[in-house]
C-alpha cells in the first residue's frame, strides 16, 4: 500500500471522519485490483491514489460514481506515466462504462487542471502487434505505415489509436500473417467502421506509406478494398 492510501489505514481515527476515509480505502482497493488486472506497474497506482484523493476532497465531480472517478484517475495515471492504455482496457477491468469514464476524464481535466500527454501511434504499435502474435516484420512496417500516414497528413483528425489499428491492418493484410479488422478492432477497444475509416483513407498512398524493404506476400493492388 502507499504512503498516500497508509494514510487511511488507521482504525483509530474519529468516527466522523470514518464515511470518508472508508470511500478513499475503498477506491485505493479498486484501483489496485484493476492495476493488478492489467499488469500496471505500482507508479501508476500511486499516482491514481493521489490524483482520486485531490479528486474526492476537491467535491468538484458531485454526482458522479467513486467507481467512474477511480477509472478515469488509472486512465491518467497511465497518460501521465508515458504508459497509456485505451479506454476499453480500463472498461474491461472496472464496473463503468466507457462513456462514463470518458466524461469523468474530462471533467477531471478541467476542474483540477490536470495534464495527460498526447498520446501517438508509437504507444500502441507494440503492445497491440503483440497480443495479434504478429511478426517482427509486420510490427515494423505497420509503425512505418502510421508514422508516414500521421506526419502526410493523410489521416487527420483521426485519433492515434484508430491509425495504429488500420496501420496494423494494412501491414498484416500485404503479409502472410493476415488478421482481420473484427481480430484487430477487439484488441484496439474501437468499433471496426472505424479503423475501415483510416484504412480507406491510407489506402489511396498506401504506396507511399509502406518500408521500401517490406516484403509483400499481397501486393498493394490486391488490398483489400474496404
Amino acid at each position: 500500500m502507499s504512503s498516500d492510501a497508509a494514510i487511511y489505514t488507521n482504525r483509530s481515527r474519529p468516527q466522523t471522519t470514518s464515511t470518508s476515509d472508508r470511500a478513499l480505502m475503498d477506491a485505493f482497493r479498486t484501483m489496485s485490483n484493476m492495476s493488478d488486472r492489467i499488469n500496471l506497474p505500482r507508479t501508476i497506482t500511486d499516482r491514481a491514489n493521489v490524483l482520486f484523493k485531490v479528486v474526492y476532497e476537491g467535491r468538484n465531480l458531485k454526482g458522479r460514481s467513486n467507481s467512474a472517478i477511480a477509472a478515469a484517475c488509472l486512465y491518467i495515471a497511465c497518460r501521465q506515466d508515458g504508459v497509456p492504455r485505451t479506454f476499453k482496457e480500463i472498461v474491461a477491468v472496472s464496473a463503468v462504462s466507457k462513456k462514463e469514464i470518458g466524461r469523468v476524464f474530462k471533467l477531471i481535466l478541467k476542474a483540477h487542471d490536470t495534464n495527460v500527454e498526447l498520446i501517438t501511434t508509437g504507444d500502441f504499435m507494440s503492445r497491440f502487434c503483440g497480443t495479434l502474435s504478429l511478426a517482427r516484420p509486420i510490427q515494423k512496417a505497420a509503425t512505418c505505415i502510421a508514422q508516414k500516414a500521421v506526419d502526410m497528413d493523410i489521416v487527420p483528425g483521426r485519433s492515434p489509436i484508430s491509425v495504429t489499428a488500420a496501420a496494423i491492418y494494412m501491414a498484416s493484410q500485404a503479409s502472410r500473417d493476415k488478421r482481420t479488422q473484427k481480430e484487430i478492432a477487439d484488441i484496439a477497444g474501437v468499433a471496426d467502421v472505424t479503423i475501415r475509416q483510416s484504412y480507406k483513407l491510407m489506402l489511396t498512398r498506401a504506396k507511399d506509406l509502406f518500408p521500401a524493404d517490406f516484403a509483400f506476400v499481397t501486393p498493394i493492388e490486391n488490398l483489400p478494398q474496404c
